[in-house]
């Protein structure tokens, strides 16, 4: 398995945590999930949602925000990710809009920390030119050409 197959797993993982915290506040239908993940991006991305940061990448609607991030903006989805879930459960939020407001609040933080460190706001980070998967896709491309060397 690749470093980027990893890391990619590995984000998936803690957004799946995430969800399950914010399942257990209260925040349960499909619907309900995705305005809970839209606010956690209005937080970080200085009000634009999910649509908006699509349109801003050029990405398709079936495309994944996730999947078209470079590092630092990727890490600072996953620290916004992790983040939320460490408050939603150490503080035993109950409650949708509780919810909600909790993964907005730390979406913002972590946008006021890029900014006080002098770092440059997610939504104008460039888009990598390859996804994740077209990443994977060529690493395992490698170690199966490596593989048939040997």
């Amino acid at each position: 398995m690749s470093d980027i197959q990893k890391y990619s797993e590995r984000t998936f993982e803690d957004i799946k945590h995430v969800n399950e915290a914010a399942k257990m506040a209260g925040v349960e239908t499909p619907q309900e999930c995705a305005v809970f993940q839209n606010k956690g991006y209005q937080g970080l991305y200085g009000g634009l949602g999910v649509k908006e940061i699509h349109q801003r990448k050029g990405l398709k609607k079936s495309q994944k925000i996730l999947d078209h991030m470079g590092s630092t903006e990727l890490a600072a989805n996953l620290f916004r990710a992790t983040q939320t879930d460490e408050k939603l459960r150490r503080e035993n939020i109950k409650g949708k809009e509780k919810a909600n407001q909790t993964h907005f609040v730390v979406g913002k933080t972590v946008r006021d920390t890029i900014k006080k460190l002098g770092g440059t706001m997610p939504e104008d980070l460039p888009t990598p030119d390859e996804s994740v998967g077209q990443l994977e896709r060529k690493e395992l491309k490698k170690l199966e050409n490596k593989n048939k060397i040997k």
